[in-house]
C-alpha cells in the first residue's frame, strides 16, 4: 500500500525579499517521523486553492500551530491590536480543510492554532490575552530564545476519562507544553471537551459526531514526539487513523 499523505496549511511569511508559503520543521517532521506519514504542504492562497481537489488526493489533514490568530470577524468579534497578528488566508484555507476532514471521515489533527480554528469552523469563540482574565495563568510563550526552553513541558491538563484522548495518553493529569495567549471561549456546539488545564482552560477537545479520528490539542506535541510519551503517543494515533482510512479506501477501490 502507498504511503498516506497529510495536507497541511501554509502560513504567509515574507522574510529575504520574498512571500513564502511555509510550515514549521517541528510539524512536518512530526508528520513524517512521529506520525509515519507525508505531510503536503497547502499555499495559503485564499480562495485560489480549490480545497476540495485536495482532499481528493489526501488520506487526512493536519492543523499546525502559528504566530498568528484567527480573525475575530470569523467569530463576531471586532478586530483590536490585542487580537493580532492575523493570516487571512490562512484562516480560508485552514477552515475549508477542517470542514472538507470532518465532512469526509478524514482524520483530522489540530494543534494551537489549529484547536482554535476547530472551534471557530464549528461555530465556536475565541478569548484572547486570556492570562489577563481572573484566576487564568500565564500560557504564554517564555522570553527564551532557546527553543528547548520555550517549548518545555511545563504543566499539566487533566486528560476526562472515557474520552478519546484518554485512549491514546490515559487518563488524567498529563504534563504538556502549552504556548497561547488565546484559548477557547464558547466551545463549538459540535466539540466536546476532552482536556482541561488546572485553570479551567480548554486544552483539547474532539468533534462529537466525527466519522474518524478528530482531535485538536491546544499544546504542542510535535516539539517533544520522539521523547516525550504523550506527545509521541498522539502522533502515532494520527498516523495509525490515517493508515486505517487509507486501507478503507484501498479495499472500496479494489471491490469496486
Amino acid at each position: 500500500m502507498m504511503k498516506p499523505i497529510v495536507a497541511v496549511p501554509a502560513d504567509n511569511r515574507h522574510f529575504e525579499g520574498y512571500d513564502w508559503h511555509a510550515s514549521p520543521n517541528q510539524y512536518i517532521s512530526a508528520a513524517a517521523e512521529g506520525a509515519g506519514v507525508i505531510p503536503l504542504i497547502v499555499p495559503a492562497l485564499d480562495a485560489l486553492i480549490d480545497v476540495d481537489a485536495v482532499l481528493d488526493r489526501v488520506d487526512g489533514v493536519l492543523i499546525t500551530g502559528s504566530r498568528t490568530n484567527v480573525h475575530p470577524s470569523l467569530y463576531g468579534e471586532k478586530e483590536t491590536p490585542e487580537h493580532g497578528p492575523f493570516d487571512p488566508a490562512r484562516d480560508t484555507v485552514s477552515l475549508a480543510l477542517i470542514h472538507g476532514a470532518i465532512e469526509r471521515g478524514l482524520p483530522l489533527l489540530a494543534i494551537c492554532r489549529g484547536i482554535q480554528e476547530l472551534n471557530v469552523a464549528l461555530g465556536g469563540t475565541l478569548a484572547t490575552e486570556i492570562q489577563t482574565l481572573p484566576e487564568r495563568m500565564d500560557h504564554r510563550k517564555p522570553v527564551t530564545e532557546i527553543a528547548d526552553e520555550a517549548f518545555a513541558v511545563r504543566h499539566p491538563v487533566q486528560v476526562k476519562e472515557g474520552s478519546c484522548l484518554a485512549g491514546i495518553v490515559g487518563a488524567g493529569a498529563v504534563s504538556v507544553n502549552s504556548l497561547h495567549r488565546q484559548a477557547i471561549s464558547a466551545l463549538a456546539p459540535r466539540l466536546t471537551v476532552e482536556a482541561v488545564a488546572d485553570d479551567g482552560t480548554i486544552e483539547a477537545v474532539s468533534v462529537i459526531d466525527a466519522k474518524a479520528f478528530a482531535v485538536g490539542v491546544q499544546w504542542h506535541p510535535e516539539y517533544w514526539f520522539r521523547t516525550d510519551q504523550p506527545s509521541g503517543a498522539i502522533f502515532r494515533a494520527f498516523g495509525e487513523a490515517v493508515r486505517s482510512r487509507l486501507s478503507f479506501a484501498h479495499r472500496l477501490k479494489v471491490s469496486a
